[in-house]
């Protein structure tokens, strides 16, 4: 009679990342809704004549600009009392950089505009790398399924083991393992600096992406 042994295989690859997302808001606080409006859209339409500079010089992958939004509010003093109305005003703006070696000194310079605050930079990789390395890593979890698989039948003292069963993590028969979406990306953090004296910018050292996959799979194996 054949034993099962029943494993999980993971794996990772890592890479560099192609793309670096950068997302703004612009927007200021005026207690007249005209003025406010117009700062706002001023200062937006600066940020994306840049934008459009950088783009045509090919240093962009895309951008978009969502809408200018409006809202009022009255902000409280530390004593306790309600200031006169506000009128809050905000874009956000998302820049993808092909070029890294242009981002910093961009950033560095729009960032410092009154009325822009950076929300963040988000790295990525392009579909086609994206996809390739998914492939290595998924292939490299059932290589790494199957080496198992094999360990335990040997320590059995049974013959090579015969895959019945394979899917992704939580998806074979008869498992009340939760599923979960075990093929996916891991972002890590980029480390930057301020940039020095000279004012050449924001340096970013962005740390490599990590493409993880995972499979859980089942083998026959009989006695040697």
């Amino acid at each position: 009679m054949a034993t099962v042994i029943a494993v999980r295989g993971n794996a990772e690859e890592r890479t560099d990342p192609e793309l670096a997302a950068v997302t703004l808001t612009v927007g200021v606080s005026e207690p007249e809704r005209d003025t406010a409006l117009a700062r706002t859209a001023q200062l937006r339409e600066r940020v994306i004549a840049e934008i459009r500079d950088l783009d045509a010089a090919g240093a962009l992958d895309s951008w978009a600009a969502g809408q200018l939004r409006i809202w009022s509010h009255r902000p409280w003093n530390n004593e306790g009392r309600q200031l006169p109305l506000v009128h809050q005003t905000s874009s956000e703006i998302e820049i993808v950089f092909t070029d890294l070696d242009r981002l910093g000194e961009w950033v560095s310079r729009v960032a410092d505009a009154e009325g822009v605050d950076l929300n963040g930079v988000d790295w990525r990789l392009t579909e086609p790398t994206r996809r390739r390395v998914q492939e290595l890593a998924q292939r490299a979890a059932v290589a790494d399924a199957v080496a198992k698989a094999r360990v335990y039948a040997s320590a059995l003292g049974l013959g090579t083991p015969t895959p019945v069963e394979l899917a992704d993590t939580g998806l074979l028969t008869a498992q009340p393992a939760p599923p979960a979406p075990r093929v996916g990306m891991k972002l890590a953090m980029a480390s930057f600096d301020g940039g020095g004296a000279d004012g050449a910018g924001t340096e970013f050292a962005p740390a490599e992406l990590v493409v993880e996959a995972s499979v859980d799979a089942r083998f026959h194996a009989e006695s040697a």
